[in-house]
């Protein structure tokens, strides 16, 4: 069960809290986590969940122990493109996170967790899925309907 251990590495990797540096905490804080098909088929969304659970206690404990005063927040989402689980920590509250898409915070990190194992082709998108240009050049004035991505958002900063 790789997947398990390096959701428990990302609480010891290295943590970077800097407000007024979005681009070091992202690059420093942020973890892109796979998993084979037989680890994917063994998993039970409950033990990842746990796991990840336990990954934010440690980090908030860990941010604790800095003697870090501000809001900070620990989020996993799935990232469907590159099949894989992706979690950061950021000094900034679960509205702003440093996404530039559109997305959901959640406390349900199991439909999060569920979509990533079910996911039978991680990385592969089907052309059916995808808009040609033809396709594009077609659509009326509106702009097309995005809908948002899950976030699972744990506090883990001083300021809750």
């Amino acid at each position: 069960m790789v997947l398990l251990t390096w959701i428990a590495e990302v609480a010891a990797e290295p943590l970077v809290l800097e407000p007024t540096d979005r681009r070091v905490e992202w690059e420093t804080n942020t973890w892109s986590l796979g998993a084979a098909d037989e680890d994917r088929s063994s998993l039970s969304v409950a033990k990842v969940v746990a796991a990840f659970e336990r990954t934010a206690a440690a980090i908030r404990e860990r941010i604790h122990d800095l003697g870090f005063p501000g809001v900070a927040t620990f989020y996993v989402w799935h990232d469907k493109q590159a099949g894989q689980l992706r979690c950061s920590t950021g000094s900034v509250p679960p509205d702003a996170l440093p996404f530039s898409g559109t997305y959901a915070a959640s406390d349900d990190l199991a439909s999060i967790v569920e979509g990533f194992l079910a996911d039978s082709g991680p990385g592969f998108i089907a052309w059916s899925d995808m808009d040609d240009v033809q396709s594009l050049s077609e659509k009326t004035e509106s702009e097309p309907e995005i809908m948002p991505f899950g976030v699972w958002v744990s506090s883990v900063g001083a300021s809750r």
